[in-house]
């Protein structure tokens, strides 16, 4: 018995294990690769749970409409008590005398909608195209929000980098400022060299300081957006890198106009248009019900439990004059298309400029890497033979401190190219409309 006992607690902690295993090793080793957090930001973010609620908001909608069709069964009860002519005093006697009266009812009504004029038939369609909306809004926000954790995440990456670029910075400075305060002391520089490279290092180190601080507020930022508390520390797995993008413009053009959420939104927005034009109109047509009826009245002991009768019919109407209501609606109707239609023209030239603008800072930036990432390499030995020279004494306290912003400005240049080819990539998939997986 025991021996079942053990094995049963046994499986029940691996299943439990089991389920939060990811949430647990992502949460104790907080070493997060970009991948790990876009699913924390789609799994812990409220714009997703918010999405999704209106998403379920709009399918009880439909269930509502489409429950229009059905049988309607309503019961009513009324109960009277009344004052009437006494009928034998007035047609026996001839004397008006009142009496007090009783009168109870029970009453089954069921209906059934034979023909509206296509009303609720046009508003089933329309609360499917309002879930169809639905599905494209949780998505386009899932889009989003998968663009905002990369963008978080790489503006880590972005400060990561700076940091330990003005670090190094700092320590070139320090580095040659102990070399001139040698040769001060040797006397042969002035206390002008000393100056000027204690002035560059405190400058360096300003700038280290405001490194320092932009960093911890990019893990801030990325912890809010993936759900951890702001003050987490992390380590991201990733860095800035450099893969082609191979394709073209018009490619990304024509993909947008096939997947972008919000082009399809605003076309399904246009049959809704026309549902509610054909909504308006059904005034001008009949409509026809099936209406059944079971009454029990006049009861002397249950209420409404005697004088039994029933009926059982067709029910049709039809509006004719209504001092123009319905006109006006159908005007309305017909008004709502066409701003749908030049909502959606707007939509498509607002989503072709927004893809012309980040393919064309992609490839902007594609070549600031290269051009950039020689100048690194440039800056890194004009730094070289500048401490070289001043060493040997053949060179300037100026040269030296010159070789370390040019070296500085190289890497951050070179930093800022990877991060804005990055961005820029991770912003045209969203604007072509890159589903998420």
């Amino acid at each position: 018995m025991i021996f079942y006992q053990k094995f049963f607690v046994i499986i029940l902690v691996g299943i439990v294990m089991l389920f939060s295993f990811n949430d647990t090793v992502l949460a104790a080793s907080n070493e997060l690769s970009l991948d790990d957090c876009i699913f924390l930001a789609l799994k812990n973010n409220q714009v997703v749970k918010i999405a999704t609620f209106d998403r379920q908001t709009s399918l009880a909608a439909l269930n509502q409409e489409e429950s229009g069709k059905g049988f309607t069964v309503t019961f009513t009860h009324n109960d009277k008590r009344y004052d009437t002519y006494n009928l034998h005093q007035l047609y026996v006697n001839g004397i008006k005398e009142y009496e007090w009266d009783n009168k109870d009812d029970n009453l089954i009504t069921v209906s059934l909608p034979i023909y509206t004029g296509n009303k609720l038939e046009n508003q089933i369609d329309e609360a499917k195209l309002n879930l169809k909306i639905s599905d494209l809004n949780l998505e386009t926000v899932r889009q989003q929000l998968k663009q905002n954790a990369i963008s978080s995440y790489f503006n880590v990456l972005q400060y990561r980098n700076n940091l330990a670029v003005n670090q190094l910075s700092v320590d070139n400075y320090e580095k040659h400022l102990k070399e001139v305060q040698l040769r001060f002391e040797q006397g042969t520089v002035a206390k002008y060299d000393v100056l000027a490279s204690q002035v560059s290092l405190a400058n360096a180190q300003n700038n280290l300081s405001k490194a320092q601080n932009s960093y911890k507020f990019a893990i801030a930022t990325l912890n809010n957006v993936i759900g951890f508390p702001l003050n987490n520390e992390m380590i991201l797995k990733d860095d800035l890198e450099y893969e082609p993008y191979s394709q073209t413009l018009e490619d990304c053009e024509q993909y947008a106009m096939d997947h972008r959420p919000e082009i399809v939104q605003h076309e399904t927005k246009i049959a809704i248009a026309h549902d509610d034009l054909d909504i308006a109109q059904s005034g001008y047509r009949p409509s026809v019900n099936f209406v059944a009826t079971q009454n029990w009245y006049y009861s002397s002991a249950l209420p409404g439990s005697d004088n039994s009768n029933w009926s059982v019919g067709l029910t049709a109407s039809f509006n004719l004059f209504d001092s123009g209501v319905t006109k006006a609606k159908v005007d309305q109707a017909k008004y709502a298309i066409g701003a749908a239609e030049e909502q959606y023209s707007k939509e498509r030239d607002d989503v072709l400029l927004e893809v012309h603008q980040y393919y064309l800072n992609l490839r902007e930036a594609e070549t600031r890497i290269e051009t950039s990432k020689v100048t690194v390499e440039q800056a890194e030995e004009s730094l070289r033979v500048a401490n070289t020279r001043y060493e040997a004494g053949v060179g300037t306290n100026l040269d030296v401190l010159d070789a370390v912003l040019a070296f500085t400005t190289a890497k951050t240049n070179y930093i800022q190219a990877l991060y804005d080819y990055n961005i820029n990539k991770s912003q045209l998939d969203r604007a072509i409309g890159m589903a998420v997986k």
